[in-house]
């Protein structure tokens, strides 16, 4: 899943043709029903998220999205008041972002751009989120250091990667089922310990594993039945304390020196 010849423009042409849980929707691509499916999806896979960030926590803070999609999280840091720009590759995800932000009547920025090249000044942001986006860039320490030079003095980083050492990934070599996006180019899974070594820029560094297994949509048949009844339970019967290492997502938060 690692490519070492990936380019920015093989990133972006894979992902300008793709929608992110596109197959969770029945629902017309754009249309303000076609949001809330994906909304809902994302909130039921993700249950964790709203626990560990605070979408309402940084009203009047200007806020960047690196890999904002189409703007799903983006619209709950915009309605808990922050000043929210999104910066994506792809041409596709930023026009749904500004459909969605019409649709639900809120302000925010928008532009294509590139992670690791923004186009901002130093110093510019008090947030800068990229959840899910840092395993799909050709150089993790590009964006990283990125996020980390237009952050404000004690600014905060919040970002997510998929653990190389996380249950889904064994899952998926154990069963030859396939990890969402596997054919992205440039697709990287971490540990936890390199993570800590990217995030060496930031003064203050909190690691978090989430993600651990809950009922899914995702699966049909004998599969849904044997992954929602039994793996999920015998999964979430052990202490969390001795699995919260295998947890899919690494969650980190940075703080940059004031």
């Amino acid at each position: 899943m690692i490519e070492s010849n990936v380019s920015i423009q093989d990133i972006q042409t894979y992902w300008n043709g793709r929608i992110h849980d596109l197959e969770m929707t029945e629902e017309t691509v754009g249309t303000k029903e076609f949001f809330d499916d994906l909304d809902a999806y994302r909130y039921d896979k993700l249950r964790y998220l709203p626990k560990v960030v605070d979408f309402n926590g940084f009203s009047g803070k200007k806020l960047l999205e690196i890999g904002c999609g189409i703007g799903t999280d983006l619209v709950r840091f915009a309605k808990g008041g922050a000043d929210v720009t999104g910066v994506d590759l792809s041409e596709t995800a930023i026009d749904l972002a500004k459909e969605n932000f019409h649709l639900h009547d809120i302000k925010g920025k928008f532009l294509i751009g590139n992670g690791e090249a923004l186009e901002f000044p130093d110093n510019h942001f008090d947030v800068v989120y990229a959840h899910g986006v840092l395993q799909y860039t050709a150089n993790i320490q590009k964006m990283i250091n990125e996020a980390h030079r237009v952050l404000k003095p004690g600014g905060l980083f919040i970002g997510m990667v998929y653990n190389r050492k996380g249950w889904l990934n064994t899952m998926s070599k154990l069963f030859k089922v396939g990890l969402e996006h596997a054919d992205a180019p440039g697709l990287t899974l971490y540990t936890i310990k390199e993570m800590k070594a990217f995030m060496a820029p930031f003064a203050k560094v909190k690691i978090l594993p989430e993600r651990f297994p809950v009922k899914s949509k995702l699966h049909k048949g004998l599969k849904a039945v044997l992954f929602n009844t039994i793996f999920v339970s015998l999964f979430n019967f052990i202490p969390r304390r001795l699995v919260r290492h295998l947890g899919w997502h690494i969650m980190v938060f940075g703080e940059k020196a004031a």
